[in-house]
Parts: C-alpha cells; structure tokens; sequence
C-alpha cells in the first residue's frame, strides 16, 4: 500500500481532508496532510508567503515513496517539488487541479479557463496581500453537494489565501515529467470550470484521466469515492 500525501488548495488546510484520510487508510494506505505556510496551524505571516516556501513545504513532507494528491492551487506547488525530487514520489495526483505550464502564474491560468465562476466567492483584502471566501458563496462554488453542516465547518476553519504565490509565474524542469502521473476532473465544479480541467489533463495519457460526479470538494462530498479512485489509480499500471 501507499504513504499519501494530500496537499490542500487555496485558503484550506489539512482539515479538508478530514474525511479522506481515513477512507484512504480503510484501504490499507497511510495519509496524511501538511499545512502550506499560513494555513491551518502554520504560523507564517501572510506577507512572507512565497511560491518557492509553499513548493518546500511540499518538498520537506516527502518520504522515499510518496503518493502526492493536490488539489485546485496545490498542483502548482505540488508539481514544483516533483521537479526538485521526483526519486522521492512515486505518483502525483492532480485533484481538479492546476497543472502548471512554464512562466505563467496560477492567475494567468486561471485567466485561460472559458468562464471564471470563482470570482464571485473572491473576497481581496484592501492591502492586496491575500483574499479570502464569501460566505454567501461559499456553498455554490465549493461545496454545492455537500452534506450538512460542511459549509460551517470550512467557514470556521478557513484562513487566507497570500496573493504572491499565485501571481508568481511557475518556472518549471522536466522532473515532473518522468513521474507518473494522473487527473481527477470534478464534474459539476463550479470553481475550475470542469472544461478547463479537461483541457489541462489532456497534458497526461488518456488512461490516466478520471471522471468524479462531483463538485469542487470531492474530500466532503465523496470520500469514500474519491478513495476508491485513488486506491484504484494506484493499482493500475502507468
């Protein structure tokens, strides 16, 4: 079985994975979730958040084996570390994710997508450092087939998001090319439009292109499913 590695996305933290870990660990893996800098309980000031500090702390929680799993912004720094160590992961799993391309940022990605539904939830800080989600949007864009109660456990647990790693162009090598690697588009994700994901995900095999019927938080809407498809992508040869 595999040590999993779930890095989260934007204004989340390891808490997300709150019910992923132990549907992946039913299966028999080990699981696992970091805090990139500033969220959940990283104590790093929003001003010294850096694409480079996100992308190393990815790097620092690799074992010899790893099977990362990175969701919507975490592909960016996720796929950063497979460049500075790819001898240390084993698999690298976009979860309705960015896949990075050389020298644009996470906002001139998001700027290709045909629609931007994201916008709405936005809410930027006056200093322009970071922004954070609307409440009144948070349902819609992110967890619209969640089950209760889920919305007021992400509000209560929601930090913000530094602006500069995601304004920073991505500058990438080839290790994350010899890797295997595979995508998890999420079919009604109101956040990245589920058009845009598979426009990225033709960058992988199509054999490694997975469908999911939900939203853009397959960790709260299906767990089990979305451990299903992990475990499963994990025992199919590359």
């Amino acid at each position: 079985m595999a040590d999993i590695l779930l890095v989260h996305g934007s204004c989340h933290g390891a808490w997300c994975w709150r019910d992923t870990i132990p549907a992946l660990t039913a299966l028999g893996h080990t699981a696992r979730a970091i805090d990139m800098p500033s969220h959940g309980d990283d104590p790093t000031p929003i001003a010294e958040v850096t694409l480079e500090s996100c992308t190393r702390s990815v790097v620092d929680a690799l074992n010899k084996d790893t099977v990362v799993v990175a969701h919507s912004w975490g592909g960016f720094p996720a796929t950063l570390a497979a460049d500075i160590a790819p001898d240390r992961i084993r698999h690298l799993i976009y979860l309705c994710a960015y896949i990075p391309r050389d020298g644009l940022s996470l906002v001139d990605m998001r700027k290709l997508a045909p629609r931007q539904p994201i916008l709405k939830a936005i809410n930027r800080a006056e200093d322009g450092q970071s922004y954070t989600v609307f409440p009144e949007h948070a349902k819609e864009v992110f967890y619209a087939d969640c089950p209760p109660g889920t919305v007021a456990y992400a509000q209560a647990h929601i930090t913000p998001q530094a602006t500069l790693p995601q304004t920073t162009p991505a500058r990438l090598g080839t290790g994350h090319t010899t890797i295997p690697r595979s995508y998890i588009r999420c079919a009604f994700d109101n956040a990245i439009p589920t058009e845009f994901q598979e426009e990225m995900a033709r960058a992988l095999p199509a054999t490694n292109r997975h469908l999911l019927a939900t939203s853009h938080s397959p960790f709260f809407a299906n767990p089990t499913s979305l451990a299903t498809l992990i475990h499963d992508i994990l025992n199919t040869p590359s």
